[in-house]
């Protein structure tokens, strides 16, 4: 099948829609990576993201679970859900991010953007369709972006209500095509590399329960030596990195998006020792959980 790159761009163009209340915001960036630009470990955000890849390929990371793009994929992440781009050695990667919020409660008919917004939760949140239904939907984009560009665009209420506009419009359309979705996923790691990934995404699945180089190995009958050794050429990571990393990446979720006790937190996110908790948390993120919670609050 043809790919056809039909999506208007212009490298570090963005849109910024900000309401200091917060009852909304969009963020269209138009740029560009670089292989040495890959993040270490998955990140989250705390609203809704899209990536779209407008390069030949590049992988993404989805909860330890790994995934091959190209040009004109939909990746959708929910809020929270842990991810990251990688992109191949070679010329800059062009890709455009899209990261908005709304409250849906307040526009009404929250019903409908609930349903909406349940593609973020496919398995796999990723999209592909013909060349028909891709032209369709990204005109949508075309027109946000070629809105932005005009002279007398000055980011005034109006300006702002006819992107939102547009963009409900894109979400409808992605929501009405998603049937005829085509996306399967092409990597094409060895067989080592997915056994790897796929004990990844079981640290993802399980991380609140008692785990261990031993019994992993023993859940996926493989020696722990053999699995320490190439989980770490695959990942970059020890086994206790990696559990340590998801399990903090998960309490920082919480912690910003519930009041539970910080204890409890820990806790329920895999930690037997609250003193070991603070340790390691302050160790990956350089900050206590508590003045972690307090940051976040101050910039909501």
């Amino acid at each position: 099948m043809l790919i056809e790159d039909t999506t208007l761009y212009e490298k570090k163009h963005f849109i910024h829609i900000y309401n200091m209340r917060r009852d909304i915001f969009y963020y269209f960036d138009y740029d560009e990576r670089n292989h040495s630009e890959n993040m270490e470990f998955q990140h989250f955000h705390p609203f809704f993201e899209i990536m779209i890849p407008l390069c030949d390929e590049a992988d993404h990371l989805i909860e330890g679970n790994l995934y091959h793009i190209r040009l004109n994929d939909i990746v959708l992440l929910a809020p929270t859900v842990l991810h990251k781009s990688s992109y191949l050695k070679g010329k800059p990667s062009k890709r455009i991010i899209i990261q908005f919020m709304f409250p849906v409660q307040r526009f009404g008919i929250p019903e409908l953007y609930n349903e909406l917004l349940q593609i973020f939760y496919n398995s796999p949140p990723i999209f592909r369709f013909n060349p028909e239904d891709t032209r369709k939907l990204f005109g949508i984009l075309n027109e946000i972006f070629l809105f932005s560009r005009k002279p007398e665009f000055s980011g005034t209420a109006t300006d702002n209500f006819y992107i939102h506009t547009k963009f409900q419009e894109f979400l409808y359309t992605l929501f009405s095509m998603k049937d005829r979705n085509i996306y399967k996923n092409e990597t094409v790691n060895n067989d080592i590399e997915r056994k790897m990934y796929s004990i990844a995404s079981y640290i993802h699945t399980h991380y609140q329960q008692e785990l261990s180089l031993e019994s992993l190995a023993d859940h996926f009958y493989i020696s722990p030596g053999y699995l320490s050794h190439q989980f770490k050429i695959v990942t970059g990571f020890t086994i206790v990195q990696y559990i340590q990393m998801t399990r903090i990446k998960n309490v920082q979720s919480r912690l910003i998006s519930t009041d539970e006790k910080i204890t409890d937190v820990a806790l329920s996110c895999g930690f037997s020792s609250f003193s070991q908790f603070n340790r390691i948390f302050k160790k990956i993120t350089g900050i206590s959980p508590s003045n972690y919670r307090k940051s976040q609050e101050n910039i909501k």
